[in-house]
């Protein structure tokens, strides 16, 4: 059947600024159907939240798979599913029903698509259970579910016991999610799915991709097992890689901090298997927002099966940060094995982050004793229009003082930093030997003083 799913999930959606993640990469593949003969139940969930164009999609996805399955089966879509192999249709909602039995006509398999209409609620333990009543036991066929629904369970008895009972029996069973009305949770349908979860669970919130879904799983399962798998994961230069965990399969190796590789001799060949890759990565830039895990991943085996891989998304939340200068680009140098020392011309290095201060110096006259001072300096810089630009402000308050009479008091280094990018006064090339020119306005006012307004208490 060759590659059936291929599927990328990560352990958070959202991490801080040097957070971590583990990745899982996850496979699964069967033997070739022309020679394996299958047994597959399409169990179709036609509940009150997949009328419109959710259902259409699903019927088109279902018909498109019946359609690769039959040309896989005898060399064309000739309206027969051939070489023993057999499609059983199982639909659902308050309750399910078997459409029809494992048959091998196109027609009337898509007949029976094409005659679900939605409503209802929606009823899993049934579909499991109708599903697992189509399997003959003493078929020596492969025996295999697609469980297809948009919602949670809302009628009948648990169905997790069902679906394990099924798999006790050897049965393959694949779940495709679509994010409906009702909401649907990976968890529930990664515990019904054969394991590993991972590679035999795919999940979309747009019905539009339904179609496709079907088509990729049905012409995986219709090639034969893959061999000489090599898996090339790059992750987003925002991460590296911090630790790789022994696969379930084959062996995998970091090629730099951001590249790994995973081989597989062969996976599936003789019967359905899965395998999975764990590994984790750290965010390693100091940016925030959502961020695509990988840059690339490509996949390559000896039958040219195809692999798409999800491109799972974390929110990175890194505050705020600001690198107003970057680092400076490096200039290589050597020196030789014999040299004791030597000298070297690194170039022009000019100075970084021009500007000066401005140093104020503020004498309040008559302040009286036990006042204290609220003070407010503000700084503008004129242009040769007389326009002025703002640079800064600042609230002082001066502490009261103790002495007898009214005095004088000295505000002393009122500082202002005046970075060269903001001169408007008149640039000098090169440096900062250039005059500015600025205006200082100074508001001054006692915070404590002895009126009381009538019947106030402060």
């Amino acid at each position: 059947m060759g590659l059936n799913t291929s599927n990328k999930t990560i352990s958070a959606s959202r991490i801080d600024c040097s957070g971590s993640l583990k990745v899982t990469l996850a496979l699964s593949a069967s033997p070739d159907i022309s020679s394996n003969p299958v047994d597959i139940v399409l169990i179709l969930d036609r509940s009150g939240s997949m009328a419109g164009s959710p259902l259409a999609n699903l019927k088109n996805g279902a018909k498109k798979f019946i359609d690769i399955i039959d040309e896989a089966t005898d060399g064309g879509q000739d309206g027969n599913i051939g070489s023993g192999s057999r499609i059983g249709i199982v639909s659902f909602a308050q309750t399910a029903t078997a459409d029809t039995q494992l048959i091998t006509s196109v027609a009337a398999l898509k007949a029976a698509v094409d005659g679900l209409t939605a409503g209802g609620s929606t009823n899993h333990a049934d579909a499991f259970a109708k599903a697992a009543a189509l399997f003959e036991p003493t078929s020596a066929n492969a025996k295999i579910m697609v469980m297809f629904t948009d919602g949670k369970t809302t009628a009948g008895p648990p169905p997790s016991p069902v679906a394990a009972a099924a798999r006790a029996a050897g049965v393959v069973i694949y779940c495709i999610g679509l994010t409906g009305a009702d909401g649907i949770d990976p968890a529930v349908l990664g515990d019904w799915a054969t394991d590993p979860d991972a590679s035999h669970v795919s999940i979309t919130p747009d019905d539009a991709e339904l179609e496709d879904l079907f088509a990729d799983l049905a012409a995986n399962i219709s090639k034969p097992g893959a061999t000489d798998i090599v898996i090339d994961e790059t992750v987003n230069p925002d991460f590296i890689i911090t630790g790789i965990l022994m696969p379930t399969k084959g062996a995998a190796s970091m090629l730099s901090p951001t590249m790994l590789r995973w081989t597989i001799d062969k996976l599936g060949t003789t019967a359905n298997e899965g395998a999975t890759l764990e590994f984790y990565i750290r965010h390693a830039a100091d940016t925030s927002g959502t961020k695509f895990v990988n840059e690339s991943i490509i996949y390559t085996d000896a039958e040219n099966n195809e692999a798409t891989f999800p491109t799972p998304a974390v929110e990175v939340d890194c505050g705020v940060v600001v690198q107003p200068e970057p680092c400076p680009a490096p200039v290589e140098a050597s020196i030789s094995g014999c040299q004791d020392s030597v000298v070297y011309d690194v170039g022009d290095v000019y100075l970084e982050s021009l500007g000066r201060i401005l140093q104020l110096d503020i004498n309040l006259k008559n302040v009286c004793p036990g006042r204290r001072v609220a003070l407010g300096v503000i700084l503008t810089e004129v242009d040769a229009q007389g326009n002025e630009h703002e640079r800064g402000m600042k609230t002082i308050t001066v502490p009261a003082h103790a002495y007898p009479s009214c005095r004088d008091v000295l505000v002393k280094c009122v500082k202002f930093v005046l970075p060269e990018d903001l001169n408007v006064s008149g640039r000098t090339a090169g440096g900062i030997c250039g005059a500015r020119n600025f205006k200082v306005r100074v508001i001054a006012h006692n915070i404590d003083f002895d009126f009381r307004c009538c019947k106030a208490t402060i």
